[in-house]
């Protein structure tokens, strides 16, 4: 019997909503599910763990194509904190596929271009989107109502908060047991585990800790409540070890990033007062539209990230699924932001996983150990690559050596970068969730 062991941590007790209406940015979504005897065991048929962006995606598209599933997630709420996630046209497309485009564009600004800039204000290089790919989107969109969006497609009963995953048992019987931190228990047939950078999932299936890559990022979304008109580009300020970004979300939000070379991810840090000193310290002799983009910045919204990344290496690395266990999104791939792929990568591991079980389950074209397989065979020849290039780009925009530097803004930026292989990762093509084409 294979068993996965997670620290016990005290939660409140676990909840759902099949009483409630449909969820509309309300935290108590759910009303308690509890067993009334703890041997008792739930039969449910697909479980995901997490309820993050890469597991409601996933609930989102499975439900496209006609299969239900339950989503537990540890927290009492939608971990709706953070700051905001740009999303390029590949990531659109999947929102459109999974039903929530139409959605979320009105509330977001279409991004046209980026400006790259030295940190004295100097303008290094410029470019428009639409010249270079007419069929380009791009746009930052808040993490809170991205989740609140995907969780208004599910039923009310889909998601069970406060669940801390305790454990993961694989029977003689090849039946997967997962027991929560309330002692209930769940039998699944298929278990999707959307648990994030750290997973413990990706942890027993014998997945190397993420490797941390040199350099740490603090993150806000300052807001200009009576508005404040922003040129709708990404403008990107470069120094020594340091680097920085700002971009308008909607008209009354910004979303920016500092980032900065250390030798280690140093203590946990959440107090937002030294955080916005911090930033302000690394950048304060840059242009003052950064400055004051961080002086607006509610605390709420203020965040610190030690940055990471796993490399899968072909023939090293373990595959995403363990029986009838697979990974998703950063629970498997965890990425550098320095291409803007993360969030939507995990919203393409969504869509062609959720065809490749409509094909096990409703269709008996595959096993479901086989399909994962092909799950993992299609994703990893773009994940491995995309996991590299973001790497070897940041690597090389955080470098501090002065020779480097006056390279890339005199030369490499000015006269060598082309806007069309900086967007060639942005293509991407899937089957469309319909019975037809499973």
């Amino acid at each position: 019997m294979a068993t996965l062991v997670i620290m016990p941590q005290k939660w409140p007790s676990r909840l759902i909503a099949s009483s409630l209406p449909k969820y509309r940015l309300n935290k108590s979504i759910c009303a308690s599910i509890k067993n009334n005897s703890k041997s008792e065991v739930r039969k449910e048929d697909i479980v995901i763990v997490g309820a993050g962006i890469a597991g409601l995606a996933t609930a989102v598209a499975l439900q496209r194509m006609g299969i239900g599933s339950l989503v537990v997630e540890q927290a009492e709420s939608l971990r709706t904190g953070g700051t905001s996630l740009t999303f390029s046209k590949n990531g659109w497309k999947i929102l459109d596929a999974i039903g929530v485009g139409t959605d979320l564009r009105p509330q977001f600004l279409q991004i046209q271009g980026i400006v790259m800039k030295s940190e004295d204000g100097t303008e290094m290089r410029s470019f428009n989107f639409k010249d270079e790919d007419p069929t380009q989107e791009m746009r930052a969109v808040e993490r809170r109502i991205l989740l609140e969006t995907l969780a208004n497609q599910l039923p009310t009963n889909a998601i069970s908060f406060s669940s801390k995953l305790k454990n993961i048992e694989i029977t003689d019987n090849n039946e997967t047991i997962l027991k929560l931190e309330d002692d209930s228990r769940i039998s699944a047939k298929i278990v999707i585990a959307c648990d994030g950078i750290r997973s413990p999932v990706a942890k027993w299936m014998g997945f190397s800790e993420p490797r941390y890559v040199g350099y740490c990022a603090i993150r806000g979304l300052g807001s200009y409540p009576n508005g404040k008109q922003f040129d709708p580009k990404v403008t990107y300020i470069y120094g020594r070890g340091v680097r920085a970004a700002y971009v308008p979300v909607s008209p009354t939000k910004v979303y920016w990033f500092v980032c900065f070379n250390s030798p280690s991810p140093g203590p946990k840090i959440t107090d937002p007062s030294i955080l916005r000193e911090e930033a302000v310290k690394l950048v304060k002799n840059w242009p003052k539209e950064l400055l004051n983009v961080i002086e607006s910045t509610p605390d709420d919204t203020i965040i610190r990230t030690p940055l990471v990344d796993r490399w899968l290496w072909p023939g090293l690395s373990p595959p995403p699924s363990k029986g009838n266990v697979v990974l998703v999104g950063d629970a498997w791939h965890p990425m550098t932001p320095n291409l803007g792929q993360g969030a939507c990568c995990a919203l393409e591991d969504a869509v062609v996983l959720a065809k490749k079980v409509a094909q096990s389950l409703k269709f008996g074209n595959l096993t479901v150990e086989d399909a994962f397989r092909s799950y993992a065979d299609e994703r990893w020849q773009r994940i491995f690559p995309l996991t590299v290039r973001a790497n070897l780009a940041g690597g090389l925009l955080q470098m501090d050596n002065s020779a480097v530097c006056s390279f890339r803004n005199n030369i490499l930026v000015p006269k060598l970068i082309r806007l069309g292989p900086m967007l060639e990762h942005t293509n991407f093509d899937f089957e469309p969730l319909n019975f037809d084409s499973v």
